[in-house]
């Protein structure tokens, strides 16, 4: 398949007919920067979600689940340092103040607007404090602000993420950008991450959730950070059409040209949350091959990618493959120890469950040294595979996580 996908500098705002804006509603006292982004599309939007699988879930992601069903979305309003999580009717009530001050405000319906948050769990919203600021929030609203925007919805994160890329469907230029903010909490399923992504192409919805879901098991799903899962994870697709295609669907020509492009988009910002996780300092991939069915791929991969004692080692430098072999052996893959050969990069570590003959732990912390490397597991087992892309676990992580409330 030929492609003409290209990377280009933006963000949400950069396909055509989406705006943004960003203000400091004062949220969260100690918090400097803009808290409270509004998000619109000119004309309603096909939307697509995907939300966090914790069974315990905030009122914003339960409230975005029901606007889902609509189909349509036109406004997405996001606030930063409160979760409005364990909130009981009352974090309820308060998102769907949000959608309902935000629809007035704009002339829309309500069920057109989403509601996000992140923050600390377990606090009310100022309501009083957000109701005062989105009437002055909608005025601000401009094609150029989505870059304030992707520096809004941060918490800890400490570098804000966005992605564009442009294609051509149907002969036409069409743009999928997206932004995103996560650093800590990220596990599969999705993480404590809020995505947005937006495109001017016209498409189908039921063929946008299917495209949307397929890109964010591929990528969202397959980042850990420190293993925890949000209350609050959301990923949310518009789709205005003010590119001019004809509508896409799965039957469309250029159908898995647009797929590979929102793909690319998800993968790059998964990948930004990896490299900005709390006191990162190495950026891994876990690569696990051989095993008897994708469960034992995923098990495997994940069990080593989330393992405090294999994490802490990547972050001293210290190959101490031991440490993945006892992850590999606890997951509850079907696991021949006799059989597991474990590689750094291109240095054979492990052979047949063993230390590798010839291998020098010289070579090992060589690879461990680098700011990217690639753990590579092969099971003998069979033909399945899984990969996870993951960091190290640091000191900062700690001090980040010991006072974040306060």
């Amino acid at each position: 398949m030929r492609t003409d996908q290209k990377t280009i500098e933006g963000g949400v705002t950069t396909p055509r007919g989406f705006r943004a804006a960003s203000l400091r509603a004062g949220i969260k006292e100690s918090r400097k920067r803009d808290d409270l982004t509004l998000l619109v599309s000119d004309g309603p939007a096909t939307v697509a979600g995907t939300f966090t699988s914790n069974r315990v879930k905030a009122p914003p992601v339960k409230l975005c689940e029901r606007h889902l069903i609509w189909g349509q979305a036109q406004a997405v309003i996001i606030n930063a340092g409160c979760a409005n999580a364990c909130t009981g009717d009352q974090g309820f009530q308060d998102a769907e103040a949000m959608a309902e001050i935000t629809a007035k405000t704009l002339g829309i319906g309500k069920n057109l607007v989403f509601v996000c948050s992140t923050g600390t769990i377990g606090i009310p919203l100022p309501m009083k404090k957000i109701e005062a600021a989105i009437p002055t929030l909608a005025t601000l609203l401009s094609p150029s602000g989505g870059a304030a925007a992707a520096e809004a919805i941060l918490t800890t994160d400490l570098v804000k993420k966005e992605v564009a890329v442009t294609l051509t469907i149907d002969g036409k230029p069409v743009t999928i950008a997206g932004m995103t903010k996560g650093s800590g909490m990220i596990a599969p399923n999705m993480a404590t991450m809020l995505a947005f992504i937006t495109t001017d192409a016209d498409v189908d919805q039921r063929s946008l959730q299917d495209c949307l879901r397929h890109a964010v098991d591929l990528s969202f799903n397959r980042i850990i950070v420190d293993g925890d899962e949000s209350t609050n994870d959301t990923v949310l697709m518009l789709a205005n059409g003010a590119a001019g295609n004809t509508i896409l669907q799965k039957k469309h020509p250029d159908w898995k040209k647009f797929t590979h492009a929102v793909e690319a988009v998800t993968r790059k910002l998964a990948f930004k949350i990896v490299r900005d996780g709390e006191g990162a300092t190495k950026f891994v991939t876990v690569n696990v091959v051989g095993a008897a069915s994708r469960s034992d791929a995923r098990l495997t991969a994940r069990a080593i990618a989330q393992s405090p004692l294999v994490k802490t080692a990547w972050n001293g430098g210290d190959p101490n493959w031991g440490r993945i072999l006892a992850a590999i052996g606890y997951c509850g893959a079907r696991v021949d120890e006799n059989r597991v050969d474990i590689t750094f990069d291109d240095v054979l570590a492990v052979k047949d469950g063993m230390a590798a003959p010839g291998s020098s732990l010289k070579d090992l912390e060589q690879v461990y040294a680098r700011k990217e490397f690639t753990v590579n597991v092969n099971l003998n087992s069979g033909k399945a595979s899984h990969t996870v892309y993951t960091c190290d676990l640091s000191r900062e992580y700690v001090a980040i996580n010991a006072e974040y409330m306060t």
